[in-house]
């Protein structure tokens, strides 16, 4: 079985926090369970661009045990937890290929390797994978990173052929991700039927508010080790990544900020109590700062130039293009690794800037990102999504498509079931009421 990873002898440390996770991951373990008896991926090879953690770890079994031929690499250079990467290689035999730490070169040889699979079906979280073999199947071989692109060069018509005619559909797993994908539909690019996971309830709606909230929280103080209580906190973006921050953040006794372009989202943050105001303003006085917009140089020069002494910057909300480094590096005088996460910058004038996990997602990067019982969830969707990939994929165009409301319920019921937890059903009379024009009032 080809691999990379760091050290196989990890294993048995990465295969106790599997079994951790599993434990608080029961909505996938039920999608499991049904999977082990039907079968439903038998034959289906499947390449999987996600963050190396316990909780893909038990998504990657589930999806074996449903028959599929699974190979696994990294979403996020700072996301990998090697221990998982290496219990994944010993005891669940599934090629993996990510290293915590991997430059640009071994991330995109990683991707490469996932693409050397000829999946059938895809699995994203950011689009990444998807994007390299869409410049594949429309000829834009220039626009790859080195390590694919010459592997490409070397691809026999044959198995060129293969390798764009294969896959079925895809997964997506994050905002970021959708938005690339909608946008490639809208240029009329994309090549097969994708699932955007993350429009699901049960997902975006957990994983963003609950998930992301607790754990960029959990990041930043490890990495920092500071009191949040009694600062002020800027949150940029309020959406439901930005809504679950601002509310732990509150929680930690810190003054929230918002910063936001959308009048709507700004207005809904007013109500909920929380300061808002440009990031021009909120620079002068900010002591923390966390980007979860989805967007690019969020954070930029001006900003920086414009913080107080000391001020401590991350992001979470996915690509570290949402602080822009290269300003910061342009305007500092001197740089130094004062932490393991933090890289303290200092400007002309001695005022210090600190960067949390190189600007990339502080809850992966310094943390273990969101709690297993909220990835069960997410999970289940990808899961459940690639099942309904496989099962439609005729029938389906090339579009970015919802998890289908049938699905979303579905989760939701298991997890309800999973917890205990009984819900009230419609009589035959309340339903008529709800459905019918007839009954009025």
């Amino acid at each position: 079985m080809n691999y990379h990873i760091k050290n196989i002898n990890l294993a048995e440390e990465g295969k106790l926090r599997i079994e951790w996770a599993a434990q608080n991951m029961p909505v996938l373990q039920l999608i499991k369970d049904r999977f082990e008896k039907e079968k439903p991926l038998k034959g289906v090879k499947l390449s999987a661009c996600l963050h190396v953690t316990t909780e893909t770890a038990n998504l990657m079994d589930t999806l074996k045990a449903g028959g599929a031929d699974v190979v696994l690499c990294a979403s996020n250079p700072l996301s990998t937890q090697d221990d998982v990467a290496a219990s994944l290689v010993k005891h669940f035999e599934i090629p993996v290929f990510a290293i915590k730490g991997e430059g640009t070169d071994t991330y995109y040889d990683h991707i490469k390797s996932a693409l050397e699979h000829f999946p059938n079906i895809t699995m994203d979280d950011g689009a990444d994978l998807v994007s390299s073999l869409h410049f594949i199947m429309l000829g834009k071989n220039n626009e790859l990173n080195t390590s694919v692109k010459n592997w490409v060069n070397k691809l026999s018509p044959k198995d060129l052929n293969n390798l764009t005619t294969s896959v079925m559909g895809g997964t997506e797993e994050t905002t970021t991700g959708i938005i690339r994908l909608k946008s490639m539909e809208k240029d009329k690019v994309l090549k097969f039927p994708v699932m955007a996971v993350n429009d699901a309830m049960t997902k975006h709606f957990f994983d963003n508010r609950y998930g992301t909230g607790q754990s960029t929280i959990d990041g930043i103080i490890r990495a920092t080790n500071r009191l949040l209580a009694g600062t002020y906190f800027v949150v940029s973006g309020y959406g439901w990544c930005g809504k679950g921050l601002a509310m732990r953040a509150r929680g930690m006794g810190a003054n929230v900020i918002v910063t936001e372009v959308d009048a709507i989202k700004a207005l809904e943050a007013v109500m909920d109590g929380f300061l808002v105001m440009p990031m021009k303003e909120a620079v002068k006085i900010a002591d923390f700062f966390c980007t979860v917009t989805g967007n690019m140089h969020v954070v930029r020069a001006k900003h920086f130039e414009k913080m107080k002494d000391g001020a401590i910057v991350s992001n979470s909300g996915h690509f570290n293009v949402e602080i822009d480094l290269e300003s910061l590096e342009k305007i500092a005088i001197k740089k130094r690794q004062i932490r393991e996460y933090v890289t303290e910058y200092t400007l002309a004038d001695g005022r210090k800037i600190n960067i949390l996990g190189e600007g990339r997602l502080i809850n992966l990067a310094a943390a273990e990102g969101h709690p297993s019982s909220v990835m069960d969830m997410s999970f289940a969707n990808q899961a459940l999504g690639a099942e309904y990939i496989l099962k439609n994929h005729s029938k389906l165009g090339k579009k970015v498509y919802s998890i289908p409301e049938k699905i979303d319920r579905e989760i939701a019921d298991l997890k309800l079931k999973s917890m205990g937890i009984k819900i009230d059903k419609l009589t035959k009379e309340q339903h008529k009421y709800l459905t019918s024009w007839e009954m009025g009032t």
